[in-house]
């Protein structure tokens, strides 16, 4: 069954090119101009996966995202003609996956939309292969859920930040280099984008760390990578 896309501009023309390319890939799309009409066709269609421009009427795209986040977990890439690494910082931490700044090629689009929705698919077959819950500490993972509470609390993740956390906790105590989470995690190549998975784990420690400057969760291996740790004091190697 092909996975539908919504895809959510504003400029016509930009909708119907990303449409016609999604479409000639196999996908069904939905779309939709403003963000009001975006959480409704949302709501409606149930897609899996959200093409949302930043500039929008009514309501602009970085509420719609944080909208979306609350009510489905759907990966969100989102468009901007901005170029500024603010936008880039606020993107990601109301939600969003994926951040292309116009103007993009289609090529680039749809790759980021292949390698997400493989993401999903991965985690859906692998569901049957993983325990339940991973739980350190008051930390808990509920994989059946796709939901991280910790102390009691349901954090808000994205999809990259909740693939990320899963992937180090059921990997507890081992160090995952920053190519490997790359591979796992994103799936396609980060030409020029080596920090990314800094930058994510970063953000993670905003969401689970007492204190992110000095985490004891998620220990930095200088030169290698990442280790998520069982232990309860802060372990820099």
């Amino acid at each position: 069954m092909s996975a539908k896309i919504l895809v959510v501009d504003d400029e016509p023309s930009i909708v119907k090119s990303i449409q016609y390319s999604l479409e000639k890939e196999g996908y069904i799309v939905v779309t939709a101009n403003d963000g009001q009409q975006a959480l409704e066709v949302a709501r409606r269609e149930k897609p899996n996966l959200c093409v949302l421009d930043v500039m929008l009427p009514s309501l602009d795209g970085y509420e719609v995202c944080r909208q979306l986040r609350q009510e489905m977990p759907i990966p969100v890439i989102m468009l901007t003609a901005k170029g500024e690494e603010i936008d880039k910082v606020v993107g990601l931490e109301i939600g969003a996956d994926e951040y292309v700044t116009k103007p993009f090629s289609l090529r680039e689009l749809l790759a980021r939309v292949k390698a997400l929705l493989r993401l999903v698919n991965r985690y859906n077959e692998q569901k049957q292969q993983q325990p339940d819950k991973i739980e350190i500490g008051d930390l808990i993972i509920d994989l059946t859920r796709h939901e991280v509470t910790l102390g009691g609390k349901v954090l808000t993740l994205t999809l990259k930040e909740y693939e990320l956390l899963k992937l180090l906790a059921l990997n507890a105590n081992k160090v995952l280099s920053r190519e490997y989470l790359i591979e796992q995690v994103w799936g396609y190549d980060f030409t020029g984008e080596g920090r990314t998975v800094d930058v994510h784990i970063h953000w993670l420690r905003e969401k689970i760390e007492k204190d992110p400057n000095h985490p004891m969760r998620i220990q930095t291996v200088r030169g290698v990578g990442y280790r998520f740790e069982r232990r309860t004091r802060p372990v820099e190697v």
